[in-house]
């Protein structure tokens, strides 16, 4: 019953991981490639983080 108001953790990453995306996408039109590439980073490390908690929901 309790667990109807818990935070979904899967959801505020995924919002993380697509904004990083975003930046990552407005450095790279602008032609910044450093941030470009940091930000692109962190975003693959977000969605590493996204596919661990959904295989341990599966299981």
């Amino acid at each position: 019953m309790f667990g109807l108001f818990k935070a979904n953790p899967i959801k505020k990453l995924r919002k993380k991981y697509d904004q990083k995306l975003a930046q990552a996408m407005q450095a790279q039109h602008s032609g910044n490639v450093q941030k470009y590439t940091k930000y692109n980073a962190e975003a693959e490390a977000l969605f590493e983080k996204i596919e661990k908690l959904e295989m341990n929901c599966k299981t």
